[in-house]
């Protein structure tokens, strides 16, 4: 489960703040386009669905949904009974069924796909891009990107993003693992620019009574 929800995290990560590299001229303005409006943002709010197949012969085929809550660098996710909370300074990531949770301290440096680390702009250089040309789904019009890692050491080889040309939000999209797995997501119901309080981005003990606590900061 934890590995489904690093999964989550990642995609939805990478639908939120695309990488700005190299010198592909269609994808470079589709890319600043998303980032312009990402970043003009208050806050963020949408729901998500993750498609994970491949495995060992193929047996692999797991669905969840989840949510996630952005403010700034601060984030919340919900994924089936597992949250991750991040207020900046914190990381909270509870497990409702193991009736744990585990206090780590943010390092921004540790957090490679975190959405906090993925807004900002230390990963602008760690992609080549290029333009995939355009598609038409459900009456709608998606621009094509795709992302090549250059640290050879990442464990995906490849993203394919989806980008809805009449919003410059990414839509969904593909994360190809070197194992051979399939990471498909797509992300809906995204609301933008309304009023989320701090409060969503902190632990509260007193709401979780009988909850272990693992503090490892």
């Amino acid at each position: 489960m934890r590995k489904i929800l690093s999964i989550c995290t990642l995609a939805f990560c990478c639908a939120i703040k695309p990488a700005i590299a190299q010198n592909d001229p269609n994808s470079k303005t589709v890319l600043e386009a998303v980032t312009k409006k990402v970043n003009s943002l208050k806050s963020l709010k949408a729901n998500f669905v993750i498609n994970l197949t491949g495995g060992k012969g193929g047996k692999v085929n797991d669905t969840k949904k989840g949510t996630i809550i952005l403010k700034g660098q601060k984030y919340h996710v919900t994924l089936s009974g597992q949250e991750i909370i991040c207020d900046n300074k914190t990381i909270w990531t509870y497990n409702k069924d193991a009736k744990e949770v585990q206090i780590t301290k943010f390092n921004p440096d540790e957090q490679t796909m975190s959405p906090a680390k993925l807004l900002t702009n230390f990963y602008d250089k760690e992609y080549k891009y290029s333009y995939k040309g355009e598609k038409k789904e459900n009456g709608k019009n998606y621009d094509l990107v795709e992302l090549l890692p250059i640290d050879n050491t990442k464990k995906f080889s490849k993203i394919e993003l989806r980008i809805d040309k009449s919003t410059s939000m990414i839509a969904g999209g593909n994360i190809l693992e070197k194992n051979g797995n399939k990471v498909q997501y797509t992300v809906s119901n995204v609301v933008t620019n309304s009023n989320v309080p701090d409060s969503d981005f902190s632990w509260d003990p007193k709401s979780h009574p009988g909850i272990e606590v693992v503090d490892l900061r």
